[in-house]
């Protein structure tokens, strides 16, 4: 009898494929269901040998015994032709082949959960020509030396990304990871890469010692160390040395190819004007007034020491855009700004992605701000061609996310921005943009989960916080919104417009006494500035003061105010609603039209976009004093300007109903005004009296259903009151 043959006679075999199987099966669900129990890692490691070791000894067992319904005999006392033997061993063949069913399903469910929870993980493929570059340690003992070994890592970072065909890992994704005690293959694994660059710097007054080590994720292995003792003044060769050694590195033995590739690093030989960069860097980073300002004064600075410093150029023409964005310097300004340091830069540097974009950018913006109806559209078109051709460079897709949000293609830039986290996901600035982009397309909870993502990740950043609170006021919570813009201003307490807001807030909300602290505050800060203007007007209308409103409303215009925040364009409606109301309304229109002539002239070839803006709310004034037919015609020009640049009206629920009240359409005003507007929540609509006042909607508000939600309106708004004045007193008792 052959080998094998004696080996299925004494039941060998079955026993081996029934051991397998269930084994198999039994270690594939202990090791699944014991990490949920808390169990320590060894655990699922010792049945997994446990299993292993066990299977020689089994095999060996089942050569000298059998298994029989009397129990357990040697092999030579069983009489296999007994009917009970065969049942026994048809048992085991039934146990081994449901076992294998079993596992069959366990590990098809598995992989089912596995892969609805993270479904890009059927297709992770990490490449091996990939690294990820973490902070350099500062072990100088001066935590103020941490800006050199932080910039040090970001120049690497940069000569690193030009090497062909290897894949870095993002600046602010690698630094996520900074001071967090990880091990090198689970840094590696969240970035998605094979290699790891790691080291640390000793800076000792012009002295400085920097090790840096090129590690092999998956096993630990050294690929290529190094340690360089050097003078402070070497510091750019020393960049360059390390960049090019890891360049060779990786190029021999992940890339197949040989010799050195040619790495660009920043563009100064200074030390004192890179000193200044880095720390330029470091104080923007959370786009905080406080951080812009620095980071500008040290740009200059750096300017000052090496005016051919291109990258500083660069940084600063982006700066000049984040302090428009938030109301640190006026747009005007800063665009004119913008445009000559780009335009030096690009002199130097044709081809600089970053230059360019911000370049067109900002040009665009100056044109759309005259009236030019296709600068905006063209821009979309320039900054896409900009990213196609430049995909891993990060300030043109924002730029190129603000364009589309400015031609209310707002869709489109959530793939962009998640595009964009797929390459640098620990990115807090990516998952900021993600989250507004998200609020425009009303999709609030994955907008609430980005902003939190982005706040976990950079706990000091304003602009955050400012959208958690608009989130909060859209579910109604006075005190949420109240909450998060003190918590905004407390992490910028220089930003003058953090602490309007929640004056603007409060004095809606009829709160005189507590929005008075605030706008202090925007006095003591920026006394001049537009918002200022705004709350001397607020806060007059909030007290019954009428001619004093008037007068403060007068005034932004006599100034000649920027429309920021709709500063201006408020003002306007403001004297056209209060000059209603006393019937001087003509008057009026004279005396703004006078103060900014061509205002109300929708048929301009060319109508600045503050007057634009303006236009809409002259409804208020024209259904009063202008035939209906002319009225109508000069909504059809103004919704023919928002459709050219990308807008419909008719998405905005206000908008719609004042459309359509215009229009005649009473009983469709209705329904939008109750289905979208009254189905909100009152702190969304704190000026609901003075809007709905209007004549033009005098026949919606006489609808019994409307006159309800106006008194559910009521309501709501006083317990809304009544729980931020409360929040208020108690952080007061609390401090």
């Amino acid at each position: 009898m052959s080998l094998l043959a004696e080996l299925r006679r004494r039941s060998v075999v079955r026993v081996a494929a029934a051991y397998l199987v269930v084994g198999w099966l039994l270690t594939e669900v202990l090791t699944t269901i014991l990490p949920t129990l808390g169990a320590p890692d060894w655990a699922s490691r010792a049945i997994i040998l446990i299993f292993a070791f066990g299977f020689i000894p089994a095999v060996v067992l089942s050569w000298f015994f059998e298994i029989t319904p009397e129990g357990i005999k040697r092999e030579q006392d069983v009489d296999r032709e007994h009917p009970g033997n065969r049942v026994v061993a048809r048992r085991v063949d039934q146990v081994t082949i449901g076992s294998a069913i079993v596992l069959i399903i366990v590990v098809g469910l598995f992989s089912a959960r596995y892969t609805a929870d993270d479904p890009s993980a059927v297709d992770l493929v990490v490449s091996d020509t990939s690294v990820a570059v973490l902070p350099f340690v500062n072990m100088s003992g001066d935590k103020d030396n941490e800006y050199f070994s932080d910039g040090l890592t970001e120049t690497l970072l940069h000569m690193l990304a030009q090497i062909p065909d290897l894949k870095v890992a993002a600046r602010t994704s690698s630094f996520a990871f900074k001071d967090q005690n990880l091990g090198i293959k689970a840094i590696a694994e969240a970035l998605e890469v094979a290699h790891v660059l790691e080291g640390s710097v000793q800076r000792a007054g012009d002295e400085v010692r920097i090790t840096a080590q090129l590690i092999r994720a998956s096993d630990g292995f050294h690929v290529w160390s190094q340690v360089y003792d050097r003078r402070l003044d070497d510091i750019f060769a020393i960049q360059d040395e390390i960049a090019s050694h890891v360049g060779a590195a990786l190029s021999a033995s992940l890339l197949g190819t040989e010799g050195e590739t040619r790495l660009a690093g920043v563009t100064t030989t200074d030390p004192d004007a890179y000193d200044l960069y880095l720390l330029a860097r470091k104080e923007r980073a959370t786009y905080s007034y406080g951080g812009l300002q620095a980071a500008e004064d040290l740009l200059k600075g750096a300017l000052l020491i090496d005016p051919d410093f291109t990258d500083a150029k660069t940084e600063l023409a982006s700066s000049y855009i984040h302090q428009f964005e938030t109301g640190l310097m006026d747009q005007r300004t800063a665009i004119a700004e913008i445009v000559a340091i780009t335009d030096q830069v690009l002199t130097e540097r044709p081809d600089d992605p970053v230059a360019k974009a911000t370049s067109i950018y900002a040009k665009a913006l100056s044109l759309a701000s005259q009236g030019d109806e296709a600068a905006m559209p063209d821009l979309v078109n320039e900054l896409e061609t900009i990213v196609e051709r430049s995909p891993s460079s990060l300030e043109p897709r924002l730029l190129l996310v603000r364009a589309y949000k400015a031609v209310q293609r707002t869709e489109e830039c959530i793939p962009i921005l998640e595009e964009s986290l797929a390459l640098d996901p620990f990115n807090p600035t990516l998952h900021y943009e993600l989250g507004t982009a998200l609020m425009q397309n009303e999709r609030w909870d994955e907008a609430r989960a980005a902003l939190e993502k982005s706040l976990e990740i950079e706990p000091a950043q304003p602009n955050a916080y400012t959208y958690l609170g608009l989130l909060s006021l859209r579910e109604g919570d006075g005190v949420g919104m109240a909450r998060a813009l003190t918590n905004a201003i407390n992490v910028d307490p220089k930003d003058h417009e953090l602490p309007s807001m929640l004056a603007v807030f409060l004095y809606r909300l009829g709160l005189v006494e507590i929005g008075d602290a605030f706008r202090e505050r925007v006095l003591a800060l920026a006394p001049t500035s537009s918002v200022a203007y705004q709350l001397d007007m607020l806060r007059a209308i909030s007290v019954g003061d009428v001619a004093g409103s008037v007068v403060a409303a007068r005034k932004t215009i006599e100034d000649k105010v920027e429309d920021r925040r709709f500063v201006f364009g408020g003002a306007v409606q403001h004297l056209i609603r209060t000059a209603a109301l006393e019937e001087r309304i003509e008057e009026e229109l004279a005396w703004i039209n006078e103060q900014e002539p061509g205002i109300f002239d929708v048929d301009a070839a060319r109508v600045p976009q503050r007057y634009r803006n303006v236009q809409g709310v002259a409804f208020d004034a024209w259904t009063q004093i202008l035939p209906l037919e002319e009225v109508q015609r000069r909504l059809d020009v103004v919704l023919a300007y928002a459709e050219s640049q990308g807008f419909d009206p008719a998405e905005n629920p206000d908008a719609h109903v004042s459309i359509l009240a215009i229009r005649g359409q009473t009983d469709e005003a209705i329904e939008v005004a109750l289905e979208e507007i009254f189905s909100e929540s009152v702190a969304l609509h704190l000026d609901w009296r003075a809007d709905w006042m209007q004549p033009q909607f005098a026949d919606i508000i006489a609808d019994p259903r409307v006159q309800d939600a106006m008194l559910r309106w009521e309501e709501e708004e006083e317990a809304l009151r009544g729980s931020v004045q409360s929040w208020f007193s108690d952080m007061h008792a609390a401090n």
